[in-house]
């Protein structure tokens, strides 16, 4: 794979294919605006000797020219296409208050000056102009039209004066405060948090005019908090009385002539495991031995599908929010609880419907017969993980025969699954004690035991199998028809390269030469960090070297569990996309047609993104029970390891805690700090200090902001040690308030550079500063 390269350097590589030439082609033009050049020029360049390839590189060529990328003139010869040509794409914010242009269109992100940014906002789908390109500079562009906004309703302060208000927004990417006329406060006061929404943006005008849509009360208020990062999200936390009265009105009395259209389980010996707080239990498990000697397990999943019918307001709320969401303390279903918790949950000792996956184990856990159906059940017990795990760890108490049968097998399918490529990420899930009103008490890190790996072995084989059934060929008359897939691209080798070489520094190895070899090898990377302070830090590097999971109906396998069919199927209470994967395996075990390919493709891009603003949200409130935990800390002293390198500080996660915050550059003052983005480090100008990625410090606390849910550190050194030293930490000169302050180009970077994997700060504007973060890019992992 080739790397990358600075202006006229080349890239050598003799393994293209057609996708990386392309983009290799395309990174070379956009380097040398202003060349001609053929198809031998550009062999050279790119460092291709192997003329089998030169058709492949004629071939790209005019690939890139009927794109409109490049320009032919004259024949034979090319150039960059940079003047005059339009692009649609996704604004990305800097913390500078300028922007990126991101497109599929373009391999390369085109810059936007504030000033060219035309009201454009963060996420906005818009429309730009290409300028005319300078030599040695990066594109650039003017926003022409805003095809749509990404966002019109902001949570924030506000601030009232005696004309006028303004909500100060507390999304990062938002760098402008939304004006707000006094007949638009709607009984909003000083110092409260509210919604507001954007009504209009007169042209000419510097700020955006809004209405103020929902008071939400006092900042620090638990309550108030919680609602706004939902609100920040535009996630929804109460259902609409319509909703409500939908719901309600589902019957949950099941019919003798149900129950004769389904098979029937109910005699079946069937249990649950769940987190000793989960009220939403959405998947059971049956065991039974059959005469042969075999072993027929069930996975039941609630058939949530029979209740909520297509095109019902109750199933488009559902739709629209995608996926329940899990905040530190609490769950706002994506289902009104009627169902979630009532009419759908598998509690015990009652008849429920499902819709199961059931399957003939061999002892050693081979799959040797399986089917699909609607069935109906009745729990014999509901289990706790803890309790669970008592019998697996013992091998006494209630129904120790099934449990200890369904670990063994599961211990198998797990085994299995990791011998065949499947990537082991146990990262550590922090979770907060907390007391009535929501404040934490106390730092704690959920570990996944035995009893954990028991229900996500069924889950994931009834999930796969369910895939393979709908998307495998077989004979001719065996098509795959449209399915919603759960996918998983193949990582991303630049990254892994990196991470390969940062952790290099710890001891560990990684090997990266070709895919069979990855796998093995990032396990045993997984396995040997485990318990070490370092590990959190590692391990969150490996997944952001890993491609995202997303739904789509195009399926391309999922990389990290080595499935080629995988698709989600067993928390339909709980995720959209299981209930779209039930209507359609449904259909299809009754002969129905294959459904839109397209519609359904734009379905799956909807729970995508949906899915990823709950991941934000859960996210935040994590940030903000942290800062919450740190706030009677201040001046405390902890030990650290630095978790991210950037230009403008250092971000340090406490190992007790695994809590992070920031040590600004601008606190350093004992010399004057340069951020080396290749080494992950800072160095002093003057003393060659070195501050780097994974480094050992001892903070103390010095700074909590709860409203921006951030955390400032100082370097603390001990007086009692004050004669000794370390490369990596002396004492800071007190009172040093001589360094030369930076110049622009200096402190400025794209995105604000980061070695943290995408993380930046919050563009300033309107008067704002932050040294805040982005990032680029309850029972919620039965994957």
């Amino acid at each position: 794979m080739s790397k990358k390269t600075k202006k006229s350097e080349k890239i050598a590589s003799k393994t293209y294919n057609k996708k990386t030439l392309l983009k290799a082609m395309i990174l070379f033009f956009y380097e040398n605006p202003e060349k001609k050049i053929n198809y031998k020029q550009i062999s050279r360049a790119l460092g291709i000797d192997d003329t089998s390839l030169r058709p492949l590189v004629t071939e790209c060529l005019y690939v890139l020219r009927d794109e409109d990328k490049l320009i032919e003139e004259p024949i034979g010869s090319f150039r960059l296409n940079v003047k005059g040509s339009y692009v649609t794409g996704k604004i990305d914010m800097t913390k500078s208050g300028s922007a990126y242009l991101i497109s599929p269109d373009r391999d390369v992100d085109i810059f936007i000056q504030q000033s060219r940014l035309n009201r454009a906002l963060h996420g906005d789908e818009v429309k730009v102009y290409i300028l005319a390109k300078r030599k040695d500079s990066e594109p650039q562009a003017e926003v022409v039209e805003i095809i749509k906004r990404n966002k019109t309703t902001f949570v924030g302060v506000v601030e009232v004066s005696t004309n006028f208000a303004f909500l100060i927004a507390d999304d990062k990417y938002m760098v402008y405060d939304i004006f707000i006329p006094p007949s638009k406060l709607n009984g909003a006061k000083q110092g409260q948090k509210a919604v507001a929404k954007i009504s209009e943006w007169p042209e000419g005008a510097k700020n955006p005019i809004g209405e103020i849509v929902e008071v939400l009360g006092e900042p620090g208020d638990n309550e108030v908090e919680m609602h706004s990062i939902l609100a920040e999200f535009n996630l929804p936390y109460r259902f609409p009385e319509r909703i409500e009265k939908q719901a309600e009105e589902i019957s949950d009395v099941i019919t003798e002539e149900e129950i004769a259209r389904r098979r029937d389980f109910r005699s079946v010996t069937t249990l649950t495991i769940d987190p000793a707080d989960a009220k939403d239990f959405d998947d059971a498990l049956s065991l039974q031995q059959l005469a042969n000697g075999n072993w027929e397990v069930g996975v039941h999943i609630a058939d949530v599908t029979h209740y909520v019918k297509p095109g019902t307001e109750l199933d488009k709320e559902a739709f629209e929010r995608g996926t329940s969401v899990y905040l530190v303390d609490r769950c706002v279903p994506m289902l009104p609880e009627r169902l979630s918790n009532n009419v759908c949950s598998l509690r015990p000792n009652e008849e429920k419907l499902t819709f199961s996956a059931v399957f003939e184990l061999t002892p050693d856990a081979e799959v040797v017969n399986q089917w699909f159906g609607r069935t109906v059940i009745n729990s014999n017990k509901r289990f706790a993980y803890e309790e669970a795990q008592q019998v697996i760890e013992t091998g006494e108490g209630e129904m120790k025969n099934e449990i200890l049968c369904l670990h063994s097998l599961a211990q198998k399918l797990r085994s299995q699954r990791f011998r065949k490529g499947s990537i082991n990420f146990e990262s550590v899930e922090v979770k907060f004690k907390l007391d009535e009103n929501g404040k934490p008490l106390h730092v704690y890190f959920k570990e996944s035991k035995d009893s954990n790996f028991l229900i996500e072995e069924f889950m994931l084989l009834a999930n796969k199998k369910v895939a393979e059934y709908v998307g495998k060929e077989g004979s001719k008359t065996k098509k795959a028809k449209t399915f919603v897939y759960r996918t998983h691209d193949e990582p991303n080798t630049e990254k892994l390269a990196t991470l390969a070489n940062f952790i290099t520094r710890f001891g560990y190895t990684l090997e990266t030469d070709s895919v069979d070899h990855l796998s093995d090898s990032m396990n045993r990377l997984m396995a040997n960090v485990s318990g070490k302070p370092e590990e959190n830090m590692i391990s969150q590097l490996a997944v952001r070297a890993m491609a995202k999971a997303e739904y789509s109906t195009t399926n391309i396998g999922h990389y990290g569990l080595s499935f080629k069919h995988y698709s989600h199927f067993t928390s339909p209470i709980r995720r959209y996309p299981d209930m779209m994967v039930h209507r359609l395996l449904f259909d299809y075990l009754n002969g129905g047609k294959s459904a839109d390919q397209e519609q359904y493709e734009k379905y799956c891009q909807h729970c995508s993104e949906r899915e990823k603003l709950a991941a934000q949200a859960e996210r935040m409130s994590i940030k903000y029970k942290q800062a919450e935990f740190m706030v009677d800390k201040l001046g405390s002293v902890f030990e650290g390891i630095i978790s991210g390198v950037t230009d403008w500080g250092l971000y340090v996660e406490i190992i007790e805690n695994k809590i992070e915050g920031m040590v600004p550059l601008r606190d350093l003052d004992d010399d004057y700090y340069s951020f080396d983005e290749k080494n992950y480090c800072i160095v002093g100008n003057r003393t060659q200090r070195r501050y780097t990625l994974g480094d050992k410090l001892t903070i103390q606390v010095v700074r909590v902001n709860l409203e921006r849910k951030q955390l400032d550190f100082k370097l603390y050194r001990d007086p009692l040690t004050e004669g000794a030293s370390s490369s990596a930490q002396e004492p800071l000169k007190q009172g040093f308030r001589d360094r030369p302050a930076r110049s622009k180009s200096e402190v400025s970077s794209r995105r604000g550079k980061s070695s943290r994997s995408g993380k930046a700060s919050k563009p300033s504007g309107s008067g704002k500063a932050s040294n805040g973060s982005k990032s680029r890019g309850g029972k919620k992992s039965k994957r």
